[in-house]
């Protein structure tokens, strides 16, 4: 899989994160922070080999750009 860097959060700092990626499959990674809320993961069905993370709002704009 080939990554295309898309945006980071401008209010991060130091990390880099959340970041968003659009990859070569026609699909999109997003580095954000781990979900480890006991409470919202009871609320998700999360199968093996999947994970959550959480991205502020202000990420949404990386995703409304225009896809290569």
């Amino acid at each position: 899989m080939r990554l295309t860097f898309v945006g980071k959060d401008p209010e991060s700092n130091p990390t880099g994160s959340p970041t968003v990626y659009r990859t070569d499959r026609g699909s999109w990674v997003v580095q954000g922070w781990v979900v480890n809320d006991s409470q919202a993961l009871a609320q998700m069905n999360i199968p093996a080999g999947e994970t959550c993370v959480e991205i502020p709002d202000r990420m949404l704009q990386f995703l409304q750009q225009s896809q290569a």
